[in-house]
């Protein structure tokens, strides 16, 4: 078990380092194998449905959307602590690289409370 605690430890800093780094300041989960991230502040307006599809089209970094938790977990996404600290590295790489493109490059995402209703 104490390896287990220790081998999560270093992933959940390693995220939570690698992320700040990057400009997307996470809080530190306490005793957990995952970490609620809420979403930046220039990207909610998507909601975090729209905002996983873009992190894992444009970053290659798959995530869950918080709304699939709950509505308390909209504006939030959920990250695993599940890939090695290298992974982890190379993911928030691939997403410092995505938070620096220019807004422009959003103008073709719609979010999905703005969508047409599709059931009419």
């Amino acid at each position: 078990v104490d390896e287990i605690r220790t081998i999560y430890r270093r992933r959940r800093d390693c995220l939570v380092e690698s992320l700040t780094r990057a400009g997307w300041e996470i809080p530190s989960p306490p005793a957990t194998m995952f970490a609620w991230a809420p979403i930046p502040e220039s990207y909610q307006a998507l909601g975090s449905l729209e905002f996983s599809k873009l992190l894992l089209e444009r970053a290659h970094v798959a995530v869950s959307p918080g709304i699939g938790f709950g509505e308390y977990g909209e504006g939030f996404v959920r990250i695993a602590l599940v890939e090695n600290e290298q992974r982890i590295r190379q993911a928030a790489r691939n997403i410092r690289k995505f938070l620096a493109e220019p807004a422009e490059s959003m103008h073709n995402v719609i979010p999905l409370a703005s969508a047409p209703n599709r059931q009419g």
